[in-house]
């Protein structure tokens, strides 16, 4: 693990530690209460749009909850991991085994599954990613460009370096803070940082082109 990402010597990691040890369940259930919210939001963003009406995220947060509580030891065994990115882990992988098993009740292949272990972006379409970005960044004045907007960041979403398209999509859209984010994506926080940067130079170069171009 690169030294600045380490989160043993956090002082609020340190404080959610100890509580650990020494309570119990009610311990966990306040704390994993306080990030509710948070996961909530991973969920409405990660569900794949196919089949988030048979989706059942309240169900899918109680079922995170039990995993964790019942893995809470390799949680304090792994002094590098902080508690929330710890959750956010197996949220999703709930969230993953769910679709799974709605993809082989259809009697899918296991091929044309949508691996959402693999990136946050791939759970939905550039499409799907730009209408969120454009609805929550027009103006009432601006709703007469939604779909030319739309157009154009799917563009600059499609031309991104996946890496630097993930970063945008976990801060943009789950909030992730900076060191969240490097620590979901095993980087440093300068380069977390730095990809952050370069994905919304991207989006504003093709959203609002230099003066003199179409």
């Amino acid at each position: 693990m690169v030294d600045d990402r380490k989160m043993v010597d956090d002082p609020e990691q340190r404080e959610i530690r100890t509580r650990l040890r020494a309570g119990g369940q009610d311990v966990f259930a306040e704390l994993f209460s306080d990030h509710r919210a948070r996961l909530r939001k991973l969920l409405m963003h990660r569900v794949d749009m196919r089949l988030r009406a048979r989706t059942d995220l309240s169900d899918i947060l109680q079922e995170a909850y039990m995993d964790a509580f019942r893995r809470i030891e390799h949680f304090l065994k792994k002094p590098e991991l902080s508690f929330y990115v710890w959750l956010r882990q197996i949220t999703l992988q709930r969230l993953i085994d769910n679709h799974r098993a709605h993809l082989l009740a259809e009697k899918r292949s296991l091929r044309t599954e949508v691996s959402l272990s693999q990136s946050a972006y791939s759970s939905r379409t550039s499409h799907a990613w730009a209408l969120q970005i454009v609805e929550t960044q027009l103006s009432p004045s601006q709703v007469v460009m939604h779909d030319e907007m739309v157009a154009r960041v799917e563009r600059a979403l499609d031309s991104m370096d996946q890496m630097d398209r993930e970063v945008l999509v976990l801060r943009h859209f789950e909030e992730l803070k900076n060191n969240e984010v490097a620590e979901v994506l095993d980087l440093s926080a300068a380069a977390a940082s730095n990809r952050y940067v370069r994905a919304l130079r991207r989006l504003r170069e093709v959203v609002i082109p230099p003066s003199g171009t179409n």
